[in-house]
């Protein structure tokens, strides 16, 4: 999946336009994961992250290449201060390319594969057609992502955009949890 952002209004981005990749993780492998992470997803998660990072960064040559300035947002590229967020998180070009929404898992959530997914992006200055935004979240009354938290980390709050993270979503609560599995 492939969306394209207006990020004129979004004081992180240095570049105008935002172009977001989506990658589908396999359901089999997503089923795999319902008692918790297995070897096959962490292969599958890595996998996913090498050719996004592929396919941004040969995206952004092209741009580069036809006199347009563009920066491929890899996983080596994008750097976690000590509240483990980025300067313009993936999830922030996600939706306002209108892929889809921030879930109640403080996970994008897209119509076509729920929140299997990988995402990655890139940002350039060629003027570019972009997507219609999403600013809420479309996730209603469900709470099955808050109810089956491991780290019950989740607040069950419904997303708009605009809102901070610990609206959401108690990192430590998760990182610690994740540390003694």
């Amino acid at each position: 999946m492939v969306g394209i952002a207006d990020m004129r209004n979004i004081p992180s981005s240095p570049l105008p336009y935002g172009v977001c990749v989506a990658l589908p993780i396999p359901i089999h492998i997503i089923r795999e994961i319902e008692e918790g992470p297995t070897l096959s997803y962490w292969h599958t998660y890595n996998s996913l992250n090498t050719q996004l990072n592929e396919i941004v960064t040969k995206g952004a040559a092209f741009l580069i290449s036809n006199n347009y300035t563009a920066i491929p947002i890899t996983t080596g590229y994008a750097q976690m201060d000590e509240q483990r967020r980025t300067p313009l998180p993936y999830k922030t070009v996600a939706t306002q390319a209108g892929m889809g929404w921030i879930g109640k898992s403080c996970l994008l959530v897209t119509p076509q594969y729920g929140s299997a997914v990988r995402i990655s992006t890139l940002l350039t200055d060629a003027l570019l057609n972009y997507d219609t935004p999403i600013s809420d979240s479309r996730c209603g009354t469900c709470n099955q992502c808050k109810i089956h938290c491991p780290a019950q980390a989740l607040t069950g709050t419904l997303w708009k955009a605009g809102m901070k993270r610990e609206e959401l979503f108690h990192t430590e609560i998760c990182v610690d949890v994740i540390k003694k599995e």
